[in-house]
């Protein structure tokens, strides 16, 4: 019976859905036998407690949000329309995914899926009716009459960063905070929560520039931690080697956060940016060079790096290893056009 639990209680984890699983391990008879005395019961009970950490700990804090956040959308759905939720049939998840099809991704579709089937394995049954196949034609179906294209963000170009360096950056202690974070951003093509998470103990100053220590990132769920080289600039106005020497020098910062808030009044703040806060910038500058903010993000620093290394000719497993990406698939999701024309067949045409 313990064992049949445990089963369910990992199944529900590989799924996404950890409060599920975690309220099954307390609802588990995990109790002593009679004859063990008080302290060695303690001893158990302390091990449960350890147990139930390390297994939430098996699962991303984001991961685990998120796929709750989909089950709660999935039963309130349900509640609405009077619906069982748990078990649900294939026909309801069907109207669900529909329904929901309205506004989202189909990638969105799939992790309420994920979620859908993680409770209710979680709650011992063997068969989700996420594997029918009215819930595959269903999910097939959207992904044709919507497309699965992601909706990327526009990369900020190499001209894009110079036209920002020098004409519109602020002669001011803010703009010298903004021109490392987008130079270091862009060179290390860094998601924005890896650089906002940049301590200056995560920097080493070396010969041919900087090695940013990475303690862990989207890739390294376990924190194995990733090194990423930034060479020095051939300007040095675009140098992002010396645009972190120079804002760190003039807000006095030697330890903790390197990219921090600056208030109106030139003070330097002690937190760590937010990373949402890479975003608004990069939009800001965007839109002061003529730019359309809604098409950039904190991902068009790292999308800018993938695209104009293609269009420089680098290769792409030297890509992977300064962006982090395990797979090309992924990588080619960030390189916009930059090898468009770089080995074209039709310029080989004679036309």
């Amino acid at each position: 019976m313990v064992l049949a639990t445990e089963k369910r209680t990992v199944s529900a984890l590989e799924e996404g859905t950890v409060s599920a699983g975690m309220e099954l391990m307390k609802a588990a008879p995990a109790g002593p036998p009679g004859d063990l005395d008080e302290s060695l019961s303690a001893e158990l009970a302390a091990l449960d407690e350890e147990l139930a950490d390390t297994l939430a700990a098996s699962v991303a804090p984001s991961t685990t949000k998120a796929y709750d956040h989909a089950w709660r959308g999935f039963v309130s759905w349900c509640d609405v329309y009077g619906l069982p939720s748990l078990p649900a049939t294939p026909q309801t998840v069907a109207r669900y995914l529909k329904a929901l099809a309205e506004g989202h991704k189909p990638a969105t579709l799939t992790q309420h899926c994920s979620a859908i089937a993680g409770a209710h394995k979680a709650a011992g049954y063997a068969e989700p009716p996420t594997r029918s196949l009215l819930v595959h034609k269903t999910l097939t179906g959207i992904r044709r009459q919507q497309g699965i294209a992601p909706d990327a963000k526009a990369p900020l170009t190499v001209a894009d960063l110079r036209t920002i360096v020098f004409e519109h950056l602020p002669d001011s202690l803010k703009g010298r905070r903004d021109r490392a974070l987008l130079l270091v951003g862009f060179a290390g093509a860094f998601r924005r929560s890896e650089l906002v998470g940049i301590d200056v103990e995560h920097v080493e100053f070396v010969t041919e520039g900087i090695v940013v220590t990475l303690p862990h990132s989207k890739t390294d769920q376990e924190s194995a931690g990733r090194k990423v080289g930034i060479p020095f600039g051939h300007s040095l106005d675009t140098c992002p080697v010396g645009a972190l020497t120079a804002w760190l020098e003039a807000a006095h910062i030697d330890s903790g956060p390197v990219f921090r808030a600056v208030d109106r009044y030139g003070k330097v703040g002690t937190e760590r940016l937010a990373n949402r806060s890479v975003a608004l910038l990069v939009k800001h500058y965007a839109e002061a060079i003529g730019r359309d903010p809604r098409a950039f993000a904190g991902h068009s620093l790292r999308a800018g790096h993938a695209t104009a290394a293609a269009l420089a000719g680098v290769e792409e497993r030297d890509i992977m290893r300064q962006t982090g990406h395990r797979s090309t698939v992924m990588l080619r999701r960030y390189i916009r056009d930059g090898s468009l024309f770089r080995s074209n067949s039709a310029a080989a045409l004679g036309l």
